[in-house]
């Protein structure tokens, strides 16, 4: 796959739908505001939309891989409800212990997708909730971009003492990469960052 258009890497609990820790039950699955207006967005411009989550709660036991996939099948319905594809979901089910190389902030998720769909990992945008997801951002040359909903609120000073972009909901955040002004820190030598943008 390619394009002009670079792909989106999104995080999926509290990014996606409402966190709600180590969830197993498809039943439960909710999506956050803003994420259908702002998925809708992102991929009227032609970005690629693709999941990538850690799933620390199999390798601890509390549930299994299937119950994982079930919960994902249930969002990516939610979404094609409202016209949105996912063009593939990943998940790491290791526990941090386990020191994988596909657990978030490291690469392994982002890679296979590169290689999976022919991806050009370099400019790419990772949107997430957590610390790790613009580690991971850095780590593969992409723009991270932190929201406040899920655990966001507990990175939101780490991210501004760094300049880096952070929305209160998914619809910022494609608004914000939609309006080419994602010209912020990109890789771990990017250079002097430009203002936050809040939403």
């Amino acid at each position: 796959m390619s394009g002009d258009a670079p792909p989106v890497f999104l995080d999926r609990d509290g990014t996606l739908i409402v966190e709600k820790d180590y969830l197993s039950d498809p039943a439960q699955v909710s999506l956050e505001n803003g994420v259908v207006q702002g998925l809708a967005m992102l991929q009227a411009h032609g970005h690629a939309l693709i999941v990538l989550s850690n799933q620390s709660g199999i390798g601890r036991g509390l549930y299994q891989e299937d119950d994982a996939h079930r919960v994902n099948a249930r969002a990516a319905g939610l979404l094609k409800g409202f016209g949105i594809e996912i063009l593939a979901w990943y998940i790491c089910p290791h526990a941090p212990e386990a020191r994988c190389s596909c657990r978030k902030p490291s690469a392994g998720m982002a890679l296979a997708a590169s290689r999976d769909w022919n991806l050009q990992l370099t400019d790419s945008y990772v949107i997430g909730d957590r610390r790790t997801d613009l580690e991971l951002a850095d780590a593969i040359g992409g723009r991270g971009i932190l929201l406040t909903t899920g655990h966001g609120a507990d990175s939101a000073a780490w991210a501004a003492a760094q300049a880096r972009p952070v929305f209160g909901s998914l619809l910022g955040a494609a608004e914000f990469i939609v309006g080419g002004m994602a010209g912020g820190p990109r890789g771990a030598a990017a250079g002097e960052p430009r203002s936050l943008a809040g939403q």
